[in-house]
């Protein structure tokens, strides 16, 4: 009878850390997720102040392009701190598939890549995650 109820607790007790386990996993997977959601929310937040003709693969007027260049700079900052993320491991790999090919599909538009152009020229070296990940051109090009 010991030896069965011996063998009862060793199954109740691994089911136990098994359960365990797979709650924590549940929880990381649950941060991870949630801390994803606030990164997209603030890409929506900023996106949202950026201009319309920008968005849309437009070029901008020189005055359109003045107005709204502390929007360019803070949706870089953003798009480094987005690749910093990734390289350390902190996103899942289908997110930052997801927001890589939007970060390289914005940097194909003209008012994004004069922007970045001039942004990676003037801050002297900062955003090198972002600049690993698509180094700027001359605005001309």
């Amino acid at each position: 009878m010991f030896q069965i109820l011996s063998a009862f607790t060793s199954i109740a007790t691994t089911l136990g850390v098994a359960v365990a386990a797979w709650q924590l996993w549940l929880v990381h997977k649950q941060s991870v997720t949630s801390f994803e959601d606030s990164i997209t929310k603030e890409y929506r937040e900023l996106a949202a102040k950026l201009p319309t003709k920008a968005l849309l693969g437009e070029t901008l007027t020189d005055e359109e392009y003045a107005e709204c260049f502390d929007e360019f700079y803070r949706y870089f900052d953003l798009c480094n701190e987005q690749a910093f993320l990734h390289k350390n491991g902190r996103i899942s790999k289908a997110t930052w598939q997801f927001w890589n090919d939007g970060i390289a599909f914005n940097l194909r538009r003209p008012a994004f890549r004069r922007a970045w152009s001039e942004v990676a020229k003037r801050s002297d070296g900062d955003f090198s995650e972002l600049r690993t990940l698509s180094p700027p051109l001359d605005h001309d090009q």
